[in-house]
């Protein structure tokens, strides 16, 4: 090809629009190549879990390169040189703060805002505005998608969630301002549809979509004239890495179908969560996580939000050995037999983040992989669930933002450090040069 292919390239059909993936002939010829590899997209990703983590199963007992990952981060291993463990970083608007109760609210409203959200169950809430929102302000017009809010726990708007806290607070943590938080969708087949452009998704009845389900119907159809017209200018690479892209997109959309007709069969159409949702949880963590890969894969959108579940969440795990409820064990009273409970929730979330890393890291892009140019923090707003602490937190890093981050260390700050100094560093690696992010005192060292 001549002259390099549009970043903006969509594969379209009736009703349905494709973006691609990153391919050779997106790069300019000639020494101008060496120049574009440095300005692939960064992407910035915020993973949250609920009731906090077993911080003696968490934390490392050593630092800097040569850190041991203990249990729960075990299932990280062929990441470590990815990866970095975060101590001493706080949400300290999480406290009461003279509010009281409502630990688990305050956690989730101010994990990415640093701000202390007001004590209301009514439609008076106020929070702050969210590290997420910031940089999709900023970087979401370049996308079709300023951002992505996704989840795996259905959570309401309004009513008493949390000592007098409203829901809002306790089931989102992206904020678009102070008084509106960005509901996420936990549906894997209303997000996919999102993704890909099916225009008509949000008129289908549940009868229309079992009936294109029952069909084995695929959005694929409507572009595969176009993708191999397309094909047919590309070099074999090229063309390599689009059948891999298109065969990933189709490989998740048969997989929420067999969700959907699984669920059907069982007799569980009234379930209270919309079709295409995995009874199996990991299952369901694990698509959320396909769907954050394919929307930075084919640059949909370069900012996304997964919150895992809301905070204060009582699901049980049987897939982790767990029959309990997840915040009942994470009151654990000093009960061994309850903390290793906790234990295994916590790497049962893990081994799913992993999924993740794992999907980012296989796809290659300019320079290196999609790990490579991503910014993902994991952890959660509380640190000791019986405790409800909000103090040396359990966060993690992953990916290198492009080769501007030191990765594959334990890094240890002072107790009391403000996570919102991370966000201003995040920030920085985007191009957005913020000031103040919530109670953000400055930037943290040793990142670089």
């Amino acid at each position: 090809m001549t002259r390099p292919l549009s970043r903006r390239t969509l594969l379209k059909g009736a009703g349905v629009t494709i973006a691609l993936p990153f391919l050779e002939a997106m790069l300019p010829a000639g020494a101008l190549a060496a120049e574009a590899v440095k300005k692939q997209p960064q992407r910035l990703a915020f993973v949250f879990v609920p009731n906090g983590a077993h911080m003696p199963a968490w934390t490392p007992s050593t630092t800097g390169a040569g850190f041991d990952l203990p249990s729960i981060l075990d299932p990280l291993a062929q990441f470590k040189s990815s990866l970095n463990v975060l101590t001493g970083l706080t949400q300290y608007n999480a406290n009461a703060l003279g509010d009281g109760g409502g630990d688990h609210a305050r956690s989730a409203a101010a994990w990415l805002t640093g701000c202390h959200c007001k004590k209301t169950d009514g439609a008076d809430i106020r929070a702050g505005v969210s590290v997420d929102q910031i940089a999709a302000q900023h970087v979401g017009s370049s996308t079709m998608l300023p951002s992505l809010e996704i989840g795996c726990t259905p959570g309401g708007q309004n009513g008493n969630c949390d000592s007098g806290y409203s829901c809002a607070y306790t089931s989102n943590i992206a904020w678009q301002s102070p008084d509106a938080p960005l509901a996420k969708e936990i549906n894997p087949r209303l997000v996919f549809q999102r993704l890909f452009g099916t225009a008509d998704a949000p008129a289908q009845s549940p009868a229309a979509r079992e009936r294109r389900t029952q069909d084995d119907e695929s959005i694929l159809d409507s572009v595969m004239s176009d993708a191999h017209s397309l094909q047919a200018k590309l070099g074999s690479r090229d063309r390599g890495k689009l059948d891999e892209y298109l065969t990933g997109v189709r490989e998740v959309e048969q997989r929420i179908s067999s969700f959907e007709r699984a669920r059907n069969s069982a007799g569980v159409k009234n379930y209270p969560e919309p079709a295409g949702i995995p009874t199996d949880f990991g299952e369901h963590m694990r698509l959320m996580a396909d769907m954050m890969h394919m929307a930075f894969r084919a640059d949909l959108t370069r900012v996304c939000t997964f919150m895992v579940a809301n905070d204060g969440n009582n699901r049980s795990y049987p897939e982790a050995g767990v029959p309990e409820g997840h915040h009942d064990m994470s009151h654990h009273g000093g009960d061994p037999v309850k903390q290793d409970k906790i234990r295994r929730i916590n790497r049962f979330h893990m081994e799913q983040f992993a999924y993740l890393l794992g999907k980012l890291q296989a796809t290659e892009e300019a320079g290196g992989s999609l790990l490579d140019n991503c910014m993902i923090v994991y952890g959660a707003g509380i640190s000791d669930g019986n405790a409800h602490n909000h103090d040396n937190l359990p966060i993690l890093l992953a990916g290198r933002g492009g080769g501007t981050i030191r990765s594959g260390r334990h890094v240890v700050y002072t107790d009391g450090t403000p996570m919102t100094n991370l966000f201003l560093c995040l920030l920085d690696r985007l191009g957005i040069g913020e000031d103040k992010v919530g109670d953000s005192s400055g930037r943290l060292q040793q990142l670089v």
